[in-house]
């Protein structure tokens, strides 16, 4: 233990971190060096049991707080084999230290656990990006899966031949080993069969009796009409392979949805601003605006409308999720000044103002309100 690596420099972490700061660093450590991802690396396994055995004690306050002050003396004080008894109720299957290891790591790395104990597959994550038009009416993609699937040689059993796997000698069976560090047992899987307590007679030379081998996988994924940016989507089994015995994990899909030029979406609702002149604004109108599902909407300005003022057209929005509700489309007017006038148009606004006469008030009633008020705010002081 004298020699043994600065827990910190293990996981590449500072002295003073949070706690969530060192889980951080131990996962991108720990996915770095998981034997899964580095099968037949003995310098990756050993390095993987590292980053667990720093982490297992620097994640623990008080054993935190020991190593601190005490170093590696702290923990001193024989190791315990694997399989021993011990104390404090951290046995396997007792809800202890492994049982957090496993929730924790398994679901990051593989080997994750499902809610009757057994041991699956790794979940593989992807982002797929949708135009706001794809998320409206549903979409199939067609995405790339870099994952690990049975692998070809072996038919998934890891073994070269027929002679098959047998019990893991390390951990018995059990999966998980336990050690004495002090006054505390630990316990972590098992570094000779990773956690699936068997091992391989005579490993296959493709995948190094892992049982799976790296593989690029094209999936056809259905997209459901009205999809939200920021959706989580799961493909039950088809995460990675877990070897001979093990069902693979889950794919979760992440759907991202871009922008659009015209449309901005707010729940199942769709907005569309629409710029109007202001002689359109002035005198109404009737506009034609698109609409999401690709047709188009007439919609009546009437005489007077205002910036800001917005109209709806019912059912023209998005359909929403496990339901037959639909949204609304509503149309936002913004009156646009006119600029560049030529010497006419500029002589017939100048006609226009003088003609409006004692009228303003009538025809602006915001705009004289306003100055009114601003009248008697200086009139008062």
């Amino acid at each position: 233990m004298a020699t043994q690596a600065d827990y910190y420099e293990v996981l590449g972490a500072a002295r003073g971190s949070s706690d969530a700061e060192l889980k951080k660093a131990y996962r991108k450590k720990a996915m770095q060096y998981h034997p899964d991802r580095n099968p037949g690396d003995e310098t990756a396994e050993q390095k993987f049991k590292e980053i667990n055995e720093a982490y297992d004690v620097l994640k623990d306050p008080q054993k935190r707080a020991a190593y601190d002050q005490y170093g590696h003396a702290a923990f001193e004080g024989g190791m315990g084999g694997g399989g021993g008894a011990g104390f404090g109720g951290f046995g396997a299957g007792a809800g202890g230290l492994g049982d957090i290891f496993d929730q924790m790591f398994g679901d990051m790395m593989g080997g994750r656990r499902s809610g009757g104990g057994r041991r699956t597959g790794a979940d593989i994550q992807v982002e797929v990006e949708l135009t706001l038009t794809e998320a409206y009416s549903g979409v199939q993609k067609s995405i790339d899966v870099q994952t690990r699937v049975s692998c070809e040689s072996c038919h998934g059993s890891g073994s070269a031949d027929t002679s098959g796997s047998q019990t893991c000698a390390t951990c018995h069976g059990a999966g998980k080993v336990r050690a004495q560090q002090g006054f505390f047992l630990v316990e972590r899987p098992c570094p000779t069969c990773h956690g699936s307590g068997r091992t391989v007679r005579n490993p296959c030379k493709t995948c190094h009796g892992s049982g799976t081998e790296a593989k690029t996988k094209t999936l056809q994924v259905d997209i459901p009409a009205g999809v939200e940016d920021g959706t989580r989507i799961r493909m039950s089994g088809q995460g990675e392979a877990g070897g001979e015995g093990v069902p693979p994990g889950d794919l979760y899909i992440h759907v991202s949805v871009a922008s659009h030029q015209i449309f901005q979406r707010e729940g199942a609702n769709v907005y569309c601003r629409v710029p109007l002149r202001m002689t359109q604004a002035a005198l109404g109108t009737e506009i034609e605006v698109p609409v999401i599902d690709g047709t188009r909407s007439r919609v009546r300005i009437p005489a007077g409308t205002q910036t800001g003022e917005t109209f709806r057209l019912r059912g023209k929005g998005f359909s929403v999720l496990r339901s037959t509700a639909r949204g609304d489309m509503y149309i936002q007017v913004s009156v646009e000044t006119p600029q560049h006038l030529s010497k006419r148009q500029k002589e017939l606004l100048e006609e226009f103002e003088q003609e409006a006469g004692e009228d303003h008030a009538k025809a602006s009633p915001e705009n004289s309100g306003f100055f009114a008020k601003v009248r008697d705010f200086f009139d008062g002081r």
